[in-house]
């Protein structure tokens, strides 16, 4: 495990658990963290060894949103809008326990799959400190939810509860509270034990695509077609399953 004063980072397996940790203020964001998840996710998809992160948060919360009283100090966290534009280039799966809000919920919403305990609550208040949701909030929500629930959620500024966030597709897993991030992990593993470039392509694929057409489409998938039938994982796929055995992914 390695450590700084506002995020932790564990290997498990392939799986990267990034876990911020300022549970004494719910996890709120400042420029320390923002800092440290930038940080944690350039390691994740510069180690070859590493293939899928888990984004979680110490104690009984995920992320309650930017520390407003850092925001009055010091304004937006500087690496912040790097986080929530780029994320990571290799699979993310968010754990959420207690409260994903605001900036916490657009953390979640940044990554690819998002785990929940069942008596989670997810949310964006901004509206009702005078901003709005402005790091992806509410385009992610749009594009994840039917347009009448993106739009009473951020004109609102009210919570929904992860049951109803998993019915609408927000949420792709409900977890037994506490167990959200041991969920997360297993999720992770799962991912983790496929073909890594067909994993990526299939990603980038689903994440640029939802504005295409079919003709727009097939054009943007040759390039990943040909890295990827090409490779040496798309071949050694067919053979360990011809063998009954499990494959050696090397990602190349």
């Amino acid at each position: 495990m390695s450590e700084s004063d506002t995020v932790t980072t564990e290997v498990a397996g392939r799986v990267l658990v990034i876990t911020i940790n300022r549970p004494s203020v719910r996890n709120a964001i400042d420029n320390r963290v923002a800092d440290a998840l930038v940080d944690a996710t350039d390691r994740l998809d510069a180690r070859p060894e590493l293939a899928v992160g888990v984004l979680t948060g110490a104690g009984q919360f995920f992320c309650a949103g930017m520390d407003l009283k850092a925001f009055i100090r010091e304004g937006v966290p500087k690496k912040l809008h790097t986080f929530y534009i780029n994320g990571a280039k290799k699979p993310l799966v968010a754990a959420i326990e207690g409260c994903a809000l605001g900036g916490g919920l657009e953390l979640a919403l940044t990554c690819d799959l998002i785990v929940a305990a069942e008596n989670a609550q997810l949310g964006v208040p901004e509206v009702t400190v005078g901003l709005f949701a402005a790091g992806g909030g509410v385009l992610r929500l749009a594009r994840r939810l039917p347009e009448g629930i993106a739009l009473e959620m951020a004109m609102t500024g009210r919570p929904i509860g992860a049951q109803r966030a998993c019915q609408y597709g927000l949420v792709n897993q409900l977890s037994t509270p506490g167990q959200a991030t041991a969920d997360a992990i297993a999720l992770a593993q799962i991912i983790a034990g496929n073909a890594p470039l067909a994993v990526g392509a299939s990603k980038q694929l689903i994440r640029n695509s939802s504005h295409l057409s079919e003709e727009e489409f097939w054009p943007q998938q040759k390039p990943f077609s040909r890295l990827v039938l090409k490779s040496d994982d798309a071949k050694e796929g067919p053979r360990a399953f011809a063998e009954r055995r499990a494959p050696q992914w090397t990602g190349t």
